[in-house]
């Protein structure tokens, strides 16, 4: 059950980056938020809040100092979700 909530978490994260990026890039987990989708710091921020709504969590914003790839984003969300 634990996979399938993860990997619910994955693909719904990865949704949510195709409206942060071109049209042409198809999201994949292990792409690189700032190097390879161009997330900046204004974009990260509108990305986090429309997670905390998605997700009905509350992501500290320490918490994304180690978050480089989408991967790396959905395991803190899921991190989050199961702690709470």
């Amino acid at each position: 059950m634990a996979e399938s909530d993860y990997n619910e978490t994955l693909r719904q994260l990865c949704q949510r980056l195709d409206s942060f990026t071109s049209s042409d890039v198809e999201v994949t987990p292990d792409m690189s938020l700032v190097n390879q989708l161009a997330i900046d710091s204004i974009k990260l921020l509108s990305l986090i809040m429309e997670i905390e709504d998605t997700f009905d969590i509350s992501v500290p914003i320490n918490a994304l100092v180690d978050v480089q790839t989408v991967r790396n984003l959905a395991d803190l969300i899921h991190k989050i979700k199961t702690e709470s």
